[in-house]
């Protein structure tokens, strides 16, 4: 494919209009529905500028939400504009990052070390770009997996899960990610082999009398999505220690403030004592989707769990990422995350996090010297609380403010009660927009 003279044309009316897009966003609603009606398979071509009218008439105006500053929705940033060039120079080189000797795969190589190093790992850790987090931990788990096996003297490459009687288990903290369950049936575990543990003393009692079960890994979280609540990772990491098991934690939501910010300074060195680590800078990170991340303290072990070349004939030097993981044709994930640690820094990193975290805090204030409101739970940028009034009222409430357009959040459970739940991660994102949500709360209950 040559590059053509109407080319630069269509390249400059892109820019104009993600710029336009992003320019206008915080005008315009949070949520509109979108209109759109099937068609019919086009049989004949249309041109380049006529495609282009219909994604600026027909898909840029019904948004997800999650660029507005007053989304409040669920875990999904707005992307960095820096982000969202450097997606596009990644999309216009297209390699494969399976391997080999070019720019993007030394990109991520470069990407995973700094990650491994604010993560306190030792030398010679590694890790790979994955879609997101619940990719990172099927990853994880399949490593995990793949260990436990062979402790066991079970070849699982070869026999997978059959022809045996031991059950192999993963335990999980009771508000451990959904993906976890996920891997769990992936990997032939199966989700009634999923044991939840309320703390680290439940934990220590299940794996003592874990009997003939196989444990697998131990999942803490550093940040779940549900309140923001980060696991005791220091005193997981000591039992998971005590009795020989992977520790992987979960960090695809808080890892960026667990890692980043001295207020978490104790959860960061048990961070540091895990097996692997799932992140996601497609989060609290701002690159745009996808951009996922697992870690992992001994990478050579993934390689046994995933690698199909032979010992014999792996070669000297650097081995291919696809050599660590499930995918072959790997896309240039790395470039947006590296050029945002690049731009930002740590420091304009932490800047961000902490805006947000201050914005939460601000909510949560709010709430909790309201009357008419409850605070239910408030863990790093996650606020959970709910109008005064029965669970049907508050998600009554709930439909009422999305439909608004004018604000936009999300409901959950907490201790059996339902919730509407707020979450910060847009540095666009002010005090007065949580104000301006309260307001609409306040608005759709019923007087």
């Amino acid at each position: 494919m040559r590059l053509l003279p109407g080319d630069a044309a269509l390249s400059r009316r892109v820019a104009d209009l993600v710029h336009g897009y992003l320019a206008d966003l915080p005008a315009g609603p949070v949520w509109r529905p979108p209109h759109f009606a099937a068609s019919a398979v086009p049989l004949e071509g249309t041109p380049a500028d006529a495609v282009l009218d219909e994604i600026a008439e027909r898909v840029m105006p019904h948004p997800f939400g999650n660029g507005h500053p007053r989304f409040f929705a669920w875990v999904n940033s707005p992307p960095h504009p820096l982000g969202v060039a450097a997606d596009a120079i990644a999309a216009a080189m297209n390699p494969s990052v399976a391997g080999g000797d070019h720019a993007a795969v030394h990109v991520e190589r470069e990407v995973v070390r700094w990650f491994a190093e604010l993560a306190g790992f030792p030398p010679g850790a590694g890790g790979l770009l994955v879609s997101g987090g619940s990719t990172a931990t099927l990853t994880a788990l399949a490593v995990a997996r793949h260990r436990a096996a062979a402790r066991t003297g079970i070849d699982v490459r070869a026999r997978g899960l059959q022809g045996h009687d031991r059950p192999f288990v993963l335990y999980l903290g009771t508000e451990g990610h959904g993906s976890a369950r996920k891997a769990a049936e992936l990997l032939g575990l199966g989700s009634d082999h999923v044991r939840l543990f309320d703390d680290v003393a439940a934990l220590d009692h299940m794996l003592a009398a874990s009997g003939r079960d196989i444990p697998v890994a131990v999942m803490a979280t550093a940040g779940t999505v549900n309140t923001g609540a980060i696991d005791d990772l220091a005193a997981v990491a000591g039992v998971c220690a005590a009795h020989g098991v992977w520790l992987h934690v979960d960090a695809s939501y808080g890892g960026p403030a667990v890692l980043l910010l001295d207020r978490f300074a104790a959860a960061r060195a048990g961070l540091s004592r895990a097996d692997s680590i799932s992140l996601d800078p497609h989060k609290w990170l701002y690159a745009p989707v996808d951009a996922g991340l697992v870690l992992l303290r001994d990478p050579s072990l993934a390689r046994d769990a995933f690698s199909l070349v032979p010992p014999y004939l792996r070669a000297d030097g650097d081995p291919w990422f696809s050599e660590y993981g499930f995918e072959q044709t790997r896309p240039f994930r790395a470039l947006k995350v590296w050029a945002l640690l690049k731009h930002l820094g740590v420091a304009g990193y932490r800047a961000l996090v902490e805006h947000d975290l201050a914005v939460a805090a601000h909510l949560a204030s709010a709430v909790d010297r309201a009357d008419d409101l409850e605070l239910l739970a408030h863990g790093l940028s996650v606020v959970c609380f709910r109008v005064a009034g029965s669970d049907e009222l508050n998600r009554q409430v709930l439909a009422t403010v999305q439909a608004s357009g004018r604000a936009y959040l999300a409901g959950t459970t907490v201790d059996g009660a339902f919730a509407l739940r707020a979450c910060v991660v847009n540095p666009g994102t002010t005090t007065a927009d949580a104000d301006a949500l309260l307001t609409e709360v306040r608005a759709a209950a019923p007087h």
